[in-house]
């Protein structure tokens, strides 16, 4: 039998809690509020409400419910998804679960108080946590797949543009645009394999756990896991609703993929400042200064490197607020979702900016060149030119080394400034093609080894990793 209908007109109404029944007292008002989720947890409300339509089905084909009270919870439901489709309205509801119950209850009565049997909160969060990360990752890893796909667009136009390679932020020897910007698609790909791995961990339906101890009612779980996409149910109850070590690991991959894209961005301002003078984003990507009228400056570059914290933050919030639980549910893990979500929420935001911004880059080819004169990048390639001659390789570096200090000396910025004589002076094997060697262009083009900055090779790096991008889509 149904309530009265009158009781719909009043929306203001005071959604009951869950748990009232054991206590006559309920908390203060604000202590209520400090304990409602509802402001965290609305993004899982249909999620909620898809696990709770594949709980009544089961619930029904199990007898455990009347079919005709199966069906009216199924139609409520669908009818509560598509009002929320305009948004969550706010209430005085505990969190979403007790929300959308709450209006199953005013609009059908007891059949409204029939949806939870052989259910708790404590899995029923869980497993809304886990549908929700089964859309969210996914499109995290598309994301990634963008921001890399634009990485590995720009590198193929630079494969043969060549720059100085650091190292402790020194010249240290020529590389390619191209094979420094795969370096950086080959991080994230790596970040969106991570994603992968625990998204095939949490493919888990923890539905029928209960609280901690499962249900006595005749539930289904490998129906309704199926019918929800999972690849199984949790094995054990207390660890379904126990753990959340796949927040962890999704958190972790997250605040990882992050601090990739804050070493990129640390480049990027190095390399947009005038010292260097290597990149130029476009002028919707940049900011001036309230003061100095000349500025251009690399604020959205900047601000992803600042932004970098909050994830790293909130995956030492999980650790810490999980580190000291005893093995069952407690109620400091409602605090596991605003962490996450603020993670994977900032790592979104950043990468479609990181994609943007690298999207209205300019290179100065001239600028990254001339950068290769001058710090003798060239003393490994006379090193190794000497080795290819049967040196020992430490005796090849003290002469290279040698070689250099001559230069210095003599206030010659490369070693191809040194005569042949001179140069003999130190090593007799020198002949006159060790000049060709000695070029940024012939030193990037020795290096053709698999992962090195060789043209060809960058290309076939770049082909490679497009191909391991289509599994991202």
């Amino acid at each position: 039998m149904k309530d009265d209908p009158a009781a719909k007109t009043d929306e203001k109404k005071e959604r009951p809690v869950l748990w009232a029944g054991r206590l006559a007292e309920k908390p203060s008002a604000g202590a209520f509020a400090f304990e409602a989720s509802l402001d965290v947890d609305k993004r899982l409300a249909q999620d909620d409400i898809r696990g709770s339509r594949a709980h009544a089905a089961m619930l029904g084909k199990q007898g455990i419910i009347p079919p005709e009270t199966a069906a009216a919870l199924d139609a409520e439901l669908e009818r509560i998804s598509r009002e929320f489709e305009a948004g969550v309205p706010d209430g005085s509801a505990e969190d979403i679960h007790s929300l959308i119950e709450g209006l199953l209850t005013e609009r059908l009565g007891d059949q409204g108080r029939m949806l939870h049997a052989g259910r708790s909160r404590n899995d029923q969060v869980v497993l809304d946590f886990r549908l929700y990360l089964k859309r969210a990752i996914p499109e995290i890893r598309l994301c990634i797949a963008e921001a890399a796909g634009t990485l590995l667009a720009i590198a193929e136009k630079h494969a043969e543009s060549v720059m100085p390679g650091y190292t402790h932020l020194q010249r240290a020897q020529p590389v390619t645009l191209g094979h420094h910007l795969c370096a950086w698609a080959a991080g994230l790909i790596r970040d969106g394999g991570r994603f992968a791995s625990a998204l095939e961990r949490l493919d888990e339906c923890p539905l029928g756990s209960g609280a901690l101890a499962g249900s006595g009612l005749p539930l289904d779980r490998e129906a309704v896991s199926r019918s929800l996409g999972f690849a199984r149910p949790v094995l054990n109850s207390m660890d379904a609703v126990a753990d959340r070590d796949f927040v962890l690991e999704t958190a972790s991959a997250s605040a990882i993929t992050m601090v990739h894209l804050s070493r990129f961005c640390e480049d990027l301002v190095i390399w947009s400042s005038e010292e260097f003078g290597f990149i130029e984003f476009g002028e919707s990507w940049s900011t001036g200064s309230s003061i100095m009228p000349q500025k251009k400056n690399p604020d959205f570059a900047e601000l992803v490197r600042g932004k970098a914290g909050r994830t790293t933050g909130a995956l030492v919030t999980l650790f810490i607020l999980l580190k000291g639980l005893p093995y069952a549910y407690d109620r400091d893990l409602q605090e596991d979702k605003e962490a996450l979500f603020g993670s994977l929420d900032t790592l979104r935001s950043c990468l479609a900016i990181f994609s943007g911004m690298m999207g209205s880059a300019s290179f100065r080819k001239d600028r990254m060149e001339a950068a290769c004169t001058g710090g003798f990048l060239e003393a490994t390639d006379a090193a190794e030119y000497l080795v290819r001659r049967g040196v020992p390789f430490r005796r090849a570096h003290e002469t290279a080394a040698l070689i250099v200090r001559d230069c210095l000396a003599a206030g010659q910025k490369r070693i191809a400034e040194r005569g042949l004589d001179e140069l003999r002076a130190r090593s007799p094997l020198f002949g006159e093609d060790i000049y060709a060697a000695l070029s940024p262009a012939a030193s990037v083009a020795a290096r053709s080894l698999p992962g090195g900055p060789a043209p060809a090779e960058v290309r076939r790096q770049i082909g490679i990793m497009r191909e391991a991008l289509k599994d991202f889509l």
